[in-house]
This record gives structure tokens, C-alpha cells and sequence, in this order.
């Protein structure tokens, strides 16, 4: 995946105000993505914001999405968002906490990206 795409993602999010974003590379660790994204939601408006800004990106892109797991409407503390090589986990900052997949794929590359 280029890493244009990572860049503009990252910033979509980061012009949303989403918190603590982080990328982390793991084609090293796994076949199911190449990227996992991360970043944290204030509240369920923000949530729906930040879902809105990754469709439209991706969108615009070119870039198709297999699936969307939890929505905001729904009040889901945890949205996966599934582009094949991507995969971007929106949280509540509880639910980030609990699941902590920082720790969990530790051995991923955290790759640093401004906005």
C-alpha cells in the first residue's frame, strides 16, 4: 500500500481531532493487513465524524471498503473499518484502553507520521 495513502488517512483523521492516532505497520507479523490504524473518538459525535472522514477519504481514493464493524449509531464503542491492507480501529478511549492493540501487536512497526 502506498504510503500516500497512510499519510492522507492519518491526516483525515487528525483534521477531525481524532486522538492518539496511531499507524503501525504488521505485513511482518501477518497476512490479514499490512496497517493497522488507530485512533481514539471523544464522544459518539466525534465517532461518526471520524467514520465519515475515512469513507470519504478511501472513497476518493479509490480505495473500497470489505466491511464496517460497529457503527457509532449503534452506540459502539468500537468501529473496524476493513480496506484489505488497512484496517482501521476507531475507539472510545475505555474500549482502546481494554483492548490495547498497541501491546497486542507490539512487534509492528510504529510508523511516525506528522500531521
Amino acid at each position: 500500500m502506498d504510503r500516500e495513502i497512510i499519510n492522507g488517512l492519518y491526516k483525515s483523521l487528525d483534521d477531525k481531532k481524532a486522538e492518539d492516532i496511531k499507524v503501525i505497520e504488521i505485513s511482518n507479523l501477518s497476512e490479514i493487513a499490512d496497517y493497522f490504524v488507530i485512533a481514539t473518538a471523544n464522544n459518539i459525535h466525534q465517532m461518526e465524524a471520524l467514520l465519515d472522514a475515512v469513507e470519504e477519504y478511501m472513497y476518493k481514493a479509490g480505495i473500497n471498503v470489505k466491511s464496517i464493524e460497529g457503527h457509532s449509531k449503534d452506540r459502539s464503542n468500537w468501529i473496524l473499518m476493513d480496506y484489505g491492507d488497512i484496517i482501521i480501529h476507531l475507539f472510545d478511549s475505555e474500549a482502546r484502553e481494554f483492548y490495547n492493540l498497541e501491546h497486542l501487536w507490539k512487534g509492528g512497526i510504529c510508523l511516525d507520521i506528522e500531521p
